[in-house]
């Protein structure tokens, strides 16, 4: 690792492994002095049937990723990374994030959490750090608690 990271994408999701990655992420940023894209993807494809039923679901669901968002963002900046920027999309978290998420902002370094997923769902569809490592043209950092 001799060469510095220009943008470096944080995945997160609300969740404590997320979280870990977000702190690791903002050492990663401060360090290469690069710029910070902090990304939420509200899956839809669980959404999407609740909100067929519930539309105040999916506003609670877009408000929660705004504001956890808007908080990521606030304290990068309050611990001193100049650059950054958030990503709020939907669809599914595993194609999204290193496809149009990393594209469109030109990163080279991803960094999530080990998903928490149960062991049955990890078997049927896999967790979605492994899919984002799968996925992804630049390096990937999965961070463990």
């Amino acid at each position: 690792m001799g060469s510095n990271y220009k943008t470096i994408l944080a995945a997160v999701d609300g969740s404590k492994e997320a979280k870990q990655a977000f702190e690791k992420a903002i050492n990663l940023a401060l360090k290469d002095q690069a710029k910070l894209v902090i990304s939420y993807v509200i899956d839809n494809r669980t959404t999407g049937t609740i909100e067929h039923y519930d539309r105040t679901y999916a506003e609670q669901t877009e408000r929660y990723g705004f504001e956890l968002l808007e908080q990521y963002k606030s304290e990068a900046l309050e611990q001193g990374v100049t650059d950054v920027k958030t990503d709020l999309g939907y669809g599914s978290p595993k194609v999204r994030i290193p496809k149009e998420v990393a594209e469109k902002h030109k990163v080279d370094l991803i960094i999530a959490g080990a998903t928490g997923v149960n062991a049955v769902e990890r078997f049927l569809i896999g967790s979605v750090s492994e899919s984002i490592a799968r996925r992804a043209t630049c390096d990937v950092m999965i961070v463990r608690n």
